[in-house]
Formats: C-alpha cells, sequence, structure tokens
C-alpha cells in the first residue's frame, strides 16, 4: 500500500455556520481529497464506526491524547475516517470533546472501498463497514501503512494494535531516531 496515493473522492460534511442561525446552524460542504491531503503530512486511521466501544474509549481519545506528540514528531493534522455520515461523525466529535482531530465522514465507504479497506461486518449488524488501518500520508502519498491483522468479510474479532497512536509514535521515534 505505501507509495500509492490516496483515492481522488469528494466527501459529503457538514460545516457550522453562523449566517444561517437557528438551532441547527450547518450547511452542507463537499471536501475533495486533496482538501485533506495535498502538502500535508498526516495521519490518517480508520476505524469500524463512531461510537463503538474500541473506537471510543481508546483510538480516538489516544490519538487526541498524543496530538502534542504527534506535531512534535512533524505531522500536520491527523484525520479519523469512518463509513459513517456527517450527522453520526460529527455527534461523535462532539460527544468526544475533541480540539485536534478532525473527523471525516465517508457516509457512502467510497474512500474505504477505494483504498481497498471495505469490509463486510453483516455479522455484528454494521453493514459494510471500514477495516481498521492507519497511514502516515505525505503530499497524498502513503508512505507507511498501519493494518490490523485478520482482513475479512463477517470478522468474529475486532484486532488493535497496528493502527494504535502509540505504535505509529513509536514508528516515527524510530525513523527519526535512525535519521539522526
Amino acid at each position: 500500500m505505501t507509495n500509492t496515493y490516496v483515492p481522488d473522492v469528494v466527501f459529503k460534511t457538514r460545516v457550522r455556520d453562523e449566517r444561517i442561525g437557528g438551532d441547527n446552524p450547518f450547511r452542507w460542504q463537499d471536501r475533495a481529497s486533496s482538501d485533506y491531503f495535498d502538502g500535508k503530512r498526516v495521519i490518517l486511521f480508520s476505524l469500524p464506526g463512531a461510537f463503538t466501544p474500541t473506537c471510543s474509549t481508546f483510538q480516538l481519545p489516544d490519538f487526541e491524547r498524543l496530538y502534542p506528540e504527534f506535531r512534535a514528531a512533524g505531522i500536520d493534522a491527523i484525520y479519523c475516517i469512518s463509513v459513517n455520515d456527517a450527522f453520526v461523525m460529527n455527534q461523535w466529535g462532539r460527544s468526544q470533546k475533541l480540539e485536534n482531530i478532525e473527523l471525516i465522514p465517508d457516509g457512502n465507504g467510497e474512500f474505504t472501498r477505494k483504498m481497498g479497506m471495505l469490509v463486510d461486518k453483516e455479522n455484528l449488524g454494521f453493514g459494510m463497514r471500514s477495516w481498521r488501518y492507519a497511514a502516515i500520508i505525505d503530499d497524498g502519498r502513503i508512505t507507511h501503512w498501519f493494518q490490523e491483522p485478520g482482513f475479512e468479510d463477517r470478522c468474529e474479532d475486532d484486532p488493535y494494535g497496528e493502527s494504535s497512536p502509540q505504535n505509529l509514535l513509536k514508528h516515527l521515534g524510530q525513523r527519526d531516531t535512525q535519521v539522526a
């Protein structure tokens, strides 16, 4: 997966716009892959679903907590993508009190499918979702790939470790040490 470019897709996002007023001051805004990845060195991590146990208890909160260490290691932004719509992703971000991690809604699973990471989780009542992975992306090019083992449809397990922020930081530290 390394040395390939992220797929070019358009994400359907909802952004706050105070000009709208009322109880729901949000509008639709299309954002392309290039808006997220061009000209930046970023972490992208994907997970099966917003509000799910491992994602909400460990993966997303740990990326948020360790954000300053990623910035110190030369990462410009951290994105979390999930096959969930913009409404769900916005509410999940609000419930997690995110300040540093940006959530990307992949409601139709197009980006995830083009990454080759779309899996069937119907056995859990989820339908089509993303396999858990993380990547270091430099100007749209995937330079490092961290995929959980056991990739398969209707997997009974939810492995977590390879795509953890601690593992990515360890890799970034080794890389920086090797370069010095």
